[in-house]
């Protein structure tokens, strides 16, 4: 099942919106979020509409729509799995049209006993990610009517493995203590490319999943922001800036982290692309409220008034909360990540002659860079983020995890 491009790109959109904000170390899951917007917009009226539809990209008559072909079509991509919840209070009478809009089997109660519904709900979180994110990103409190969740998680294997080193690396609070570092070698030179973007050059890498979910590496000039480098990889996505890859290079310091070098050889050699980047871990949480604008939450969250009659008039429903607990983890031999995303409604990342050449390619992720998770065909991104601190060398390789057991 194929995603529509409109989606997409209003899914990749808020992915770059969100991504403008990054500050540090984080990840963040905007094919978590969009959804779950989608459905809001649909139930939404007045200005609350209006800005959710801005917020998405489409026309608010749309996106309930769109918003169920999107999770059809991620839950048909091998190694991608999703989840929509709704949780209400009995005393919430939700309108019939609304709620069948939702995939099925997705309403729950809200009881009266807060610490057991939220231990209900976080069971949900930790059971739709496989554990890999344990609670729901949202509190509940005795003005909590309604619950409107998602969840994602997706894994992949590389087509082809690293191997795990000691990172070696001139970026001082890389040095220590020593840092796991992955390199790889491949005679494919096309998976390496550079752009120039309005804000600097940026070294792009491709690194392929067996499932068609792959991660683009990122690195950029060291006087651009994380966010003007993560923005810059979704454009990259959508062709806005024409990539020079590999094959067609120049010699010499080409890009951020990149270099290539001709050497003469006594024998034909295949040429070389040599990557050198860092193991990591990323945790996030987001408070969606705190960047309202960059969501289409600005009136909704005013509870002064209900903003969402198409889902709810007894009670009228406001936004009191929105959050989004993320992860991702990238190693030797595959990516996992999970995001979970709440919306609470209250009422109210010298020798012989040499007669050949040699062309090698040597890039190196080696200090702060962005990465973006995504599907091959759509170009979906399901996951970004900003690697700041990756992780320490162990005193036994790792070569394990979740993949180990499959």
């Amino acid at each position: 099942m194929r995603v529509a491009s409109a989606t997409v790109q209003g899914v990749n959109r808020l992915t770059a919106r969100w991504a403008g904000a990054a500050d540090g170390g984080t990840v963040v899951s905007a094919a978590g979020v969009w959804p779950l917007l989608a459905f809001l917009a649909d139930g939404a009226a007045g200005p609350a509409r209006a800005e959710l539809a801005e917020a998405l990209g489409l026309p608010a008559e749309q996106a309930a729509g769109a918003a169920r072909e999107l999770l059809a079509s991620m839950g048909a991509m091998p190694g991608l799995d999703t989840a929509v919840g709704l949780w209400t209070k009995r005393t919430v009478e939700l309108r019939e049209e609304w709620a069948a809009g939702l995939p099925d089997e997705a309403h729950g109660v809200l009881t009266h006993d807060l610490a057991a519904t939220r231990e209900a709900l976080d069971a949900w979180a930790a059971k739709r990610t496989g554990e890999l994110v344990d609670r729901m990103p949202v509190p509940l409190t005795e003005d909590t009517e309604l619950v409107l969740a998602s969840a994602l998680a997706m894994r992949t294997r590389w087509l082809m493995p690293f191997d795990e080193v000691p990172l070696e690396t001139a970026h001082e609070p890389w040095a220590e203590p020593e840092r796991l570092g992955l390199v790889r070698s491949t005679a494919v030179l096309d998976r390496i490319g550079v752009a120039e973007t309005p804000h600097g050059s940026v070294t792009e890498l491709k690194v392929l999943g067996t499932n068609a979910l792959d991660v683009h590496l990122l690195l950029g000039e060291e006087r651009m922001t994380p966010g003007q480098v993560l923005r810059a990889g979704v454009d990259l996505l959508a062709r806005r800036w024409p990539v020079v890859p590999g094959p067609q290079l120049p010699y010499g310091d080409v890009g951020p982290g990149l270099s290539v070098v001709r050497e003469r050889c006594s024998a034909p050699q295949p040429p070389s692309l040599d990557v050198t980047t860092a193991a990591f871990e990323v945790r996030a949480d987001h408070d969606l409220l705190a960047l309202h604008r960059v969501f289409g939450l600005t009136t909704a969250r005013d509870t002064r008034q209900g903003h969402f009659p198409g889902v709810s008039d007894s009670p009228p429903l406001a936004l009191g909360s929105a959050g989004q607990s993320a992860m991702a983890r990238f190693g030797a031999l595959g990516f996992e990540a999970a995001a979970v995303t709440g919306f609470a409604a209250v009422a109210g990342g010298g020798p012989p002659k040499l007669r050949h050449v040699k062309t090698t390619i040597d890039a190196r992720f080696d200090r702060p860079f962005g990465f973006l998770a995504l599907h091959r065909h759509s170009r979906l991104v399901l996951a970004a983020g900003w690697v700041t601190d990756p992780l320490p060398f162990p005193e036994t390789p790792l070569h394990s995890g979740a993949w180990e057991n499959e």
